[in-house]
């Protein structure tokens, strides 16, 4: 079990206590409510091994691997262990455990199940049996643990009601068929397989519970991945509330209706976007959202729902339900089990690009959706745009991502997805000169740059929204080059691109404020948090932090992670070098982490403050300066005491502010007063100036927010 909680709510928190009983080699349960967090004890699972709940013995991942794999999954035989009720008029909920009646409707599912697959005949098997992707299939884990099928995504109770609902969808398809001819059948059963398809995504093996809130079921594609879970919520697909068939219909009649007013109508055709059918200059607008190196498996993922559309529509549909997966050769993706590489990607996103120019009308319009967080990605999508003989005019960002979504948490995943909107490059022989771009690109940066934070366009989204401008200036030549000929790369051009925009997002982060005398650590830090926030106040979807000090979490839980090449592209413009400030990031597999102030412990107190005890103390020494001059040094005492800074401690306008927040967040208020008062800290003005912009900068909810808070609720008071 990954977690034994079951609600966690302001007013009521409720879990499970395990009982466990060696002699009878099991464990039972019992349900506590209004408990506190110390007093459920942790899952019995962690990083793949279990530790059984009665000998403390850990089974290895391998192990545990192993007997899920001999299991299929282990869902056709997951143990009951709660049941929860929800009363549609009042609201209510409650928790009960599993009596007798429950296991044995369990059982009763599962050998029903068993009796209608060896009954059924058909072309198809009643429940999916065609097999999961390779084992290493980009964003599947699930093979490992024996599920090869994917019917073996779903517990027997739940197959049982999709099967069951598959097999009554027909009948009324069967029925409609026979008393109409006007495709009313098709209309009507296609729209129930699509909430048959909905359903399922609430109704498999991978659906957890969200105990936050008290909430119910997550679905099944949580994340656009299939990642093992441990243990799993099975809701009733006929329930009053939450995620169940009645609310797939309404869903689905809410969503015709409200296109059913539109006046016109459409053609889809499936195809190649390296192949299009359309002939020469055939549209007037091309539009895009490609997909992004080895993000998502679209073709691998999508075959949970098709192969449930081929048990309910396939023979309304055969031309687009004829494989029984699927197509995945010419699919434009990063995936090594595939074979297909980086440059396969480039190479195919490229001939894609070129086609859509193709069909495009000289006087038409293109956009290209784009949300990839990596620089590389950008400069590859854009070197396609630009070969393919595209000018880019503009870039947009418009909010199409959910901000809970999991793949925004702690990471600078982007919150909207940038537009960047293309013409047809007309002078296809056009040489620009180097110098002329040069000197054009920072005032485009500065036109563009305020428009955006106007809109509250803040961080990442803002960094890849002035891409447009910039790439307009370039991309309106088929060739750029020196005055001694050379062709300028792409690549080139946006290192320069890269240092515009950073340094415009720091005139824009300390607006109103002079920055002069900051140190670099200081300007990356401000850089770094912006890039990562994603509302002007800092309480955006990105980059959030686990509290590594409150948490007892090793070094390196918490953070603000970028990916290393965008960390890179920052530092570079700022004239700094991630590799030179190691007391300030970490860079580790591909990633940059900009380390919680709890981490910089030892660069800014000189020596290893792990070690000492909260509230110890030490003799005082004669000297009562916090920090002083090393000749000064006569005696160290503790840093939470009236201790001196050992010499090699940090000394630049970022390390004060992180000491002082320190000193607040171990409560020490004389040594902070000390520290901001007579060491004269906080009578240099460069220190507050550099302390507003992190304040609002810093994510809520972090232990960095709230002891910054403190310190300035000192100044007020201190006279400063």
């Amino acid at each position: 079990m990954r977690s034994l909680w079951l609600a966690k709510k302001n007013k009521r928190s409720v879990a499970l206590r395990m009982i466990p009983k060696p002699e009878d080699a099991r464990v039972d349960f019992e349900i506590i409510e209004d408990v506190r967090v110390r007093d459920v004890a942790d899952g019995t699972v962690r990083r793949g091994s279990a530790t059984c709940p009665c000998c403390g013995f850990t089974t290895p991942v391998a192990s545990v691997r192993r007997q899920l794999k001999a299991r299929r999954g282990g869902a056709a035989d997951a143990r009951m262990v709660t049941i929860r009720r929800d009363d549609p008029k009042t609201g209510d909920r409650s928790y009960r455990l599993p009596a007798e009646r429950d296991l044995e409707a369990v059982r009763k599912a599962a050998e029903e199940l068993e009796k209608r697959k060896a009954a059924h005949v058909g072309a198809l098997s009643l429940v999916p049996d065609e097999p999961l992707p390779p084992q290493g299939t980009l964003g599947f884990r699930v093979q490992l643990y024996g599920v090869e099928r994917w019917g073996d995504l779903f517990a027997p109770r739940q197959a049982l009601a999709l099967t069951a609902l598959a097999r009554l969808m027909c009948k009324a398809g069967e029925k409609l068929a026979d008393e109409h001819e006007n495709g009313l059948a098709t209309a009507a059963q296609t729209c129930l397989a699509l909430v048959l398809d909905r359903l399922a995504d609430f109704n498999s093996s991978l659906c957890v519970l969200n105990v936050v809130g008290g909430r119910g079921v997550v679905h099944t594609f949580g994340r656009q991945a299939l990642p093992m879970v441990w243990d799993f919520m099975e809701t009733n697909p006929f329930n009053d509330v939450g995620a169940n068939w009645i609310a797939g219909t309404v869903a689905f009649e809410v969503t015709t209706k409200n296109e059913s007013i539109l006046n016109e109508s459409g053609h889809i055709e499936i195809g190649s976007a390296t192949t299009h059918l359309l002939p020469d200059d055939a549209t007037q607008c091309f539009f895009t959202d490609p997909p992004y190196y080895d993000a998502v498996p679209y073709a691998d993922l999508s075959d949970f729902f098709i192969v449930w559309l081929r048990r309910t529509v396939g023979n309304f549909h055969p031309d687009l339900l004829l494989d029984a997966l699927s197509p995945k050769e010419d699919e434009c993706i990063v995936d090594e089990v595939k074979g297909k590489d980086k440059s396969f990607f480039e190479n195919c996103m490229a001939r894609a690009m070129v086609e859509g120019r193709r069909i495009l009308a000289p006087n038409g319009i293109g956009v290209v959706v784009f949300a990839h967080k990596s620089t590389s990605g950008w400069e590859a999508q854009l070197q396609a745009m630009v070969d393919a003989g595209w000018t880019v005019t503009g870039s947009w960002p418009i909010d199409t991502e959910r901000p809970g979504r999991l793949r925004a948490q702690n990471s600078a995943a982007l919150a909207s997805s940038i537009h960047l909107v293309c013409r047809p490059r007309q002078n296809t022989d056009s040489i620009g000169e180097w110098r002329d771009v040069l000197h054009e690109l920072p005032g485009r940066i500065h036109e563009w740059m305020p428009r955006l934070v106007e809109e509250n366009i803040v961080g990442a989204d803002a960094i890849f929204s002035c891409l447009g401008p910039a790439m307009e200036i370039f991309s309106r030549y088929s060739s750029v080059e020196k005055a001694s000929g050379e062709p300028v790369t792409l690549k080139e051009y946006m290192e320069y691109v890269w240092a515009a925009v950073t340094n415009e997002a720091l005139d824009t982060i300390f607006a109103g404020a002079d920055a002069t005398g900051f140190e670099e650590d200081a300007r990356l830090t401000a850089m770094w948090l912006w890039t990562l926030s994603a509302s002007a106040n800092g309480n955006g979807n990105g980059g959030t932090q686990a509290d590594a000090s409150a948490s007892g979490k090793a070094p390196g839980a918490g953070g603000f992670a970028l990916e290393y090449d965008a960390a890179r592209k920052i530092a570079q413009g700022l004239g700094a070098h991630l590799e030179n400030l190691p007391h300030l990031v970490e860079i580790k597999k591909g990633k940059a982490r900009l380390l919680p102030v709890e981490e910089r412990r030892q660069h800014l107190f000189g020596k290893d403050e792990s070690l000492v005890p909260r509230d110890s103390k030490k003799e005082k020494t004669k000297q009562t300066a916090l920090f002083g001059e090393p000749a000064d040094f006569e005696e160290e005492t503790d840093i939470r005491g009236d201790q001196k800074m050992h010499p090699a401690a940090g000394t630049t306008v970022l390390d004060r502010i992180h000491q002082a927040m320190l000193l607040f967040g171990d409560g020490r208020s004389d040594a902070l007063k000390r520290f901001l008062v007579d060491d004269g800290v906080g009578l240099d003005g460069r220190f507050w100036r550099l302390t507003e912009p992190l304040h609002k900068l810093y994510p809520g909810g972090t232990s960095e927010r709230r002891w910054i808070e403190g310190v300035l609720a000192r100044k007020k008071g201190l006279g400063l």
